[in-house]
Formats: C-alpha cells, structure tokens, sequence
C-alpha cells in the first residue's frame, strides 16, 4: 500500500488500561491493521476506565511501556487524548473528539469479543456507530450469540465485506478473525509479584523496561 492509499485509509482505534500492555494485545491488533489495510493504529490508554477497578501501574509507567511496544511498529502510534482528559474514560467522548479531528476519515473502533458483548453496557454505547465502524475480533468459527436487542442493532450494521469500511466513515460492524493470545495482564503481574520473569508475554523493549525496574 502506497504512502498516499495509508493517508487516506481508516484509522484503527484501540483502547484499554494496558495494565501492563502484552502481546495479547499487540497480536491481534497488528493482524487487524496489516489485513483490513489500515492507515495507522492509534493505541489509547484509559485514565479512568469505567468498567473496570483503577489501574495497579501509575498513569506514567502505562504510557511509557505502551509508547516503548509500539516504537517500532509502523503504523502504530500512541494516542494520550484519555490520559488527559478528566473524569471517566469513556470511548464515545473519544470517538467523538477523533470525529472532530477527521471529520471524513473512516475510523475503526478495535474490541475484542468479550468487550463487545458487553457493549449495551457502555456509555451511550448506540452513538458509538455514529463516529465509528466497529471491528471485533474473533478466533475463526468462535460463535456470536449476543441478546436478542443488541443482535438486532448489530444485524443491522453488519457488513462481510472489509472495503465497506473504506467506503463510509462510520456506522458498520464487521467481525476479523484473528490469533488470541491467552495472555492477561492480571497474571502478568501475578507472575511479577512472585519475582518471576514475563519475558516472552510482554514485546522485548516492555520486558528491558520492566527488567531495568527489577519488575519482569
């Protein structure tokens, strides 16, 4: 893809606590870049994240494991807009300051399938189609059975095509499958704190980072 094609091609969003950031996340997501042809990959971490207890890692040390994982990665960047923002971390107030931004550009927000399931119980979780389309990722052949209200909405945003995404700004829903990693930052950290290594869970650079702090 030429430079001119990755300008103008959608731009991924993927948020979370990064808690810390693992290649559970990286995975995934660099499939999802390299397959839908993305123009970039914007990793947001949450300041204040609404369904989930408060980071155990300080804002500061989030952000620089995030930044030092996607150093070298082309096309990814790291996106501070939640960690300066006040308040609750909420993705359509982040949806909506992207919109502002690229008024025309497709954006792509990222979930996971587990995140998307429990999307009727985010924060104004229906305008989210309204900024963005919504890819989810699953494992190949993993089944989607939503309650029947949230399957309505998403039935009617659907879309199996991925030049849909090119094609419109926002407003569909369109399932990737991809590698998962079974990797979590909760035993990512039970692990740290029995003194043992998460070399090999975490990208090289986030382990040097760690392992310098006498953590990984």
């Amino acid at each position: 893809m030429s430079q001119e094609d990755r300008v103008n091609s959608p731009i991924g969003i993927f948020g979370g606590t990064f808690d810390p950031v693992h290649l559970g996340h990286m995975r995934p997501v660099l499939e999802v870049y390299e397959t839908l042809g993305l123009g970039e990959l914007r990793l947001i971490p949450a300041h204040v994240p609404p369904h989930r207890s408060t980071p155990q890692f300080t804002p500061e040390l989030r952000l620089e494991l995030l930044r030092r994982a996607a150093a070298d990665v082309p096309g990814f960047v790291v996106d501070t807009r939640e960690l300066e923002r006040s308040g609750k971390s909420y993705m359509v107030d982040t949806l909506a300051s992207l919109r502002e931004e690229f008024p025309t550009r497709p954006l792509c927000l990222i979930l996971g399938m587990d995140s998307f399931l429990s999307l009727p119980s985010w924060h104004r979780w229906e305008q989210l189609a309204d900024y963005a389309h919504l890819v989810v990722m699953d494992r190949p052949g993993q089944a989607f059975t939503p309650e029947p209200k949230f399957g309505v909405w998403v039935q009617a945003r659907r879309t199996a095509t991925p030049e849909a995404l090119h094609q419109e700004p926002a407003g569909r829903v369109y399932f990737q499958a991809v590698t998962q990693l079974s990797i979590s930052a909760t035993r990512i950290r039970a692990l740290m704190a029995e003194g043992r290594s998460v070399r090999f869970l975490v990208p090289d650079p986030v382990w040097v980072a760690l392992h310098e702090r006498g953590l990984g």
